[in-house]
């Protein structure tokens, strides 16, 4: 995979602008919220919730033959844009600690509600696996 930087362009903080694949094997995960393994919430904290949901999207990943450095692109949901913004700082240290230094092509958008009502992020990811 190959980041996406146009010249003159200042690199972004904690994701990439676009990634370039030429070849592999893809691993589509749908969106995952931050429950446990037996659907249960064990926590209302945004931050708590986003390490939940990275832990259940690296399961995931390793269950398609993925990790954190397979990572393409990543479609983030928040359902409120001004707690997420609040807390940048932990939400960063959560993702290194998960995730890594990998930084895949990413959008955040905030939401109305999500399907899980206790839910306040889910995200959706996209890796590539070389082949």
């Amino acid at each position: 995979m190959k980041i996406l930087l146009p010249d003159g362009w200042p690199r972004p903080n904690g994701y990439s602008n676009g990634i370039a694949v030429e070849s592999g094997r893809l691993v589509f995960i749908a969106g995952v919220v931050g429950w446990d393994s037996n659907g249960v919430f064990q926590s209302e904290d945004l931050v708590e919730q986003l390490r939940q949901v990275l832990l259940n999207t690296r399961d995931i990943m390793a269950e398609g033959g993925a990790g954190p450095d397979n990572l393409a692109r990543m479609t983030w949901y928040i359902t409120d844009k001004h707690e997420y913004l609040s807390q940048l700082k932990e939400i960063g240290a959560v993702y290194r600690d998960v995730m890594g230094k990998n930084y895949p092509a990413m959008a955040c958008v905030q939401v109305a509600g999500l399907i899980a009502d206790k839910a306040k992020i889910e995200i959706e990811t996209t890796c590539v696996v070389a082949t």
